[in-house]
């Protein structure tokens, strides 16, 4: 096997179960990840006090959705939330905690089939490095809670030119 063999099986290796990531359903990932733990989170300086509970109490506090998106770090299938819809003012806050995370002024419609969101509330939201897709992405999480939330990516528009990109499990929606 010479060289260029070696790495195109390589790359198709990667490259195959890498797509299948994609999109993994909620029970999928239900069976297979763990918790994300609290001390990988980054949270913004003075931020709220953490809480930090067993999974078992997790468990009685979220419905199996919201658990495997909050606590196991899932993905929602795109355009399942009825959040992609709403239009009133109010505060979107995390279903695990009820942390305010974003202000529905700064929704917008990305298109990609989740809510989205330009900028976040201040110091609600901790960040960490995501590589499950081996690429890394920021992944971002409830400041107090470590609840996971979703993705940031650099796509959005300004006045921050970024795009929260959430759960819509993850979120609970308080009308003003």
């Amino acid at each position: 096997m010479n060289k260029r063999m070696f790495l195109k099986g390589l790359v198709g290796m990667v490259a195959l179960p890498t797509a299948a990531l994609g999109y993994r359903s909620l029970m999928a990932m239900a069976s297979n990840e763990t918790e994300t733990p609290m001390e990988n989170i980054v949270n913004s300086a003075g931020g709220p006090e953490k809480i930090d509970l067993t999974a078992a109490e997790w468990k009685e506090r979220l419905t199996p959705a919201q658990y495997t998106v909050l606590r196991r770090a899932g993905t929602e299938r795109p355009f399942s939330s009825s959040l992609n819809e709403e239009k009133r003012e109010g505060i979107y806050a995390c279903a695990g905690c009820d942390l305010p995370l974003f202000e529905s002024q700064t929704k917008f419609d990305s298109g990609t089939g989740w809510p989205s969101f330009f900028d976040t509330i201040t110091d609600n939201v901790g960040t960490s490095i995501d590589y499950k897709i081996i690429v890394p992405r920021t992944e971002y999480h409830c400041a107090r809670c470590g609840g996971h939330q979703g993705h940031v990516f650099k796509d959005g528009p300004q006045p921050t030119g970024l795009r929260y990109c959430n759960n819509g499990v993850a979120l609970k929606f308080h009308p003003a």
